[in-house]
């Protein structure tokens, strides 16, 4: 197996039930709202997770001069400035140079959807005004505090970048 990589080569990372498993890889991102890394990539700015909102709430208000892609899991989500509502099975691609209000709504199954977010995140206020930033270091960063606070140690973190 290890001869079909080539020399310099980082092995695929294969995680089997992303949006299961051991509570303690849910990272915090806000009241209600946890992410679940499963690949991080520094040198391209990218990361992809499953995020998931335990109940109904206002996930963030933000911009991306980047790409984003996602797939629902479960659960039932929208942007509030879109006429669509996501539930499970339904892919979204978001373009570059869009400011948004990411909602997670009632339902019977936590709200938990695959995101691929290439570049920054910028945060926004009520009035559209950036009050923050949020890139890949911040994202590794706020992984690497919490693996450490729960017992599985920040250097789990290394094994999902590539």
């Amino acid at each position: 197996v290890g001869e079909a990589l080539r020399p310099g080569a980082m092995p695929e990372v294969y995680m089997p039930n992303i949006a299961e498993g051991d509570s303690r890889h849910w990272v915090p991102i806000v009241d209600k709202v946890f992410s679940k890394p499963v690949w991080i990539s520094p040198t391209r700015n990218m990361w992809a997770d499953v995020l998931m909102a335990t109940e109904p709430c206002i996930v963030s208000r933000h911009y991306h001069s980047h790409p984003i892609w996602a797939y629902t899991i479960s659960g039932k989500w929208a942007y509030l400035e879109h006429s669509w509502t996501a539930t499970a099975g339904d892919f979204v691609y978001e373009t570059p140079g869009e400011s948004h209000t990411l909602v997670a709504y009632e339902h019977p199954d936590p709200m938990k959807v695959f995101f691929v977010v290439s570049g920054p995140l910028q945060w926004l206020d009520e009035q559209g005004k950036t009050v923050g930033h949020f890139d890949v270091f911040d994202y590794i960063k706020l992984a690497r505090d919490h693996y450490e606070k729960v017992g599985i140690g920040a250097d789990y973190v290394d094994t999902l970048i590539r």
